[in-house]
């Protein structure tokens, strides 16, 4: 085990654009970080980045004690798990999981050892002989794995190895990943742009967009205390509801809604009169409450456990920075007037209706409107 230190790690490539932005990030020692984004975030090149595979434009990469920023991927000491499996389709499983170790030419009777040993551990003991076309995707990602654990290599980075797989395939394969991770303690960075697959696998996650780390902190510390709007928005499903607000004396308003504020939100705020109120679905329920607003209902979405009901805020789409890059232009996301609630599905809702919805103060989130950035800590 070893941790892996990005130091201002930069990728430009020759037409000028920037995919990754001075990352300063630790993967500790036989950690499970996770990288999570939306598309075109730069958390596969900075994997790659981390294996040799693309080469850094800026910074260091120190995998334990080395610096391998200029290191040949073979010599970093790290094994890759990717999307599309990576197998050879005329060997066998045994032949497959064998492969690196006979490279090296390890003794044989050590070789077929560990083949049977990675293959229980992985249940594969039964489709030794077979070859990856007789397998399920969920039967060849374990032997991509076993590939990679086979090795026994300082770090593992995985991307994005489960998105081939169906829903029900991937529940099972992350909690075979996390089983696997707490048997093996090897430190493990895995790419993802599922935020589900974030917080679950993760024990720490790493939030990118624009090519820049947004935030790093364990998946709850994400959800709770998110430091941006874009990280308040991306983790969590539903998302987080986000108006422009305007602050007058202890009250905020944003369409038809009006909140008071206690002290501590006051005191946050400042000076401010305009902020960016957010809402997770979760704080609005079906009751007249101190704080409530009478909606339309626009949708409804049943989900046996819980219902998501889409309604209309009288109020602009939020624009707001992801980022602060000094002179360079900031990336901006928008996010609509449609907010979603998350209630019972015993409530008695139906599209067109109009509903009362409480709503929980306490649960309030609050940004700088020109930053984007959290006012309460």
């Amino acid at each position: 085990m070893a941790p892996i230190v990005l130091e201002g790690v930069t990728k430009v490539y020759p037409d000028g654009t920037t995919a990754v932005r001075e990352v300063d990030l630790t993967v500790k020692s036989g950690e499970f970080m996770v990288l999570v984004g939306p598309s075109g975030c730069g958390k596969s090149t900075l994997l790659r980045m981390i294996a040799g595979l693309e080469a850094t434009t800026n910074g260091r990469i120190l995998i334990g004690e080395r610096d391998v920023t200029n290191a040949a991927p073979s010599d970093r000491d790290v094994a890759m798990v990717f999307q599309n499996y990576a197998l050879y389709p005329h060997m066998t499983v045994r032949d497959n999981l064998g492969f690196s170790l006979k490279v090296a030419r390890t003794p044989r009777a050590e070789l077929k050892q560990r083949v049977e040993a990675v293959a229980a551990m992985l249940g594969l003991s039964d489709y030794l002989d077979r070859r990856p076309g007789q397998l399920s995707g969920g039967q060849r990602q374990r032997v991509a794995m076993g590939r990679a654990i086979i090795r026994e290599p300082t770090a593992y980075l995985m991307d994005e190895p489960l998105s081939n797989l169906d829903a029900k395939l991937r529940v099972s394969m992350r909690a075979e990943l996390t089983n696997t991770h707490r048997r093996l303690g090897v430190t493990t960075v895995y790419v993802t742009h599922d935020q589900v697959e974030a917080m679950t696998l993760g024990q720490r996650v790493a939030v990118l967009e624009d090519g820049l780390v947004q935030q790093v902190a364990h998946p709850q510390e994400l959800y709770r205390h998110p430091a941006n709007v874009f990280v308040a928005t991306f983790i969590g499903s539903p998302a987080m509801n986000v108006a422009q607000a305007d602050v007058r004396e202890n009250e905020l308003t944003f369409g038809e809604v009006s909140l008071r504020l206690s002290d501590v939100q006051r005191a946050a705020i400042g000076d401010r009169s305009t902020v960016i109120v957010g809402l997770r679905p979760e704080a609005f329920r079906m009751a007249v409450a101190d704080h409530s607003i009478k909606v339309e209902v626009a949708a409804v979405e049943s989900l046996g456990t819980e219902s998501h009901v889409f309604f209309g805020v009288d109020t602009p789409p939020v624009g707001v920075p992801t980022h602060r890059l000094g002179d360079d232009a900031p990336a901006i996301v928008e996010h609509g007037s449609v907010f979603i609630a998350r209630l019972d599905p015993d409530d008695p809702v139906e599209i067109g209706s109009t509903i009362t919805l409480g709503i929980d103060s306490h649960k309030l989130y609050l940004f700088d409107s020109e930053t984007g950035l959290t006012l309460l800590s």
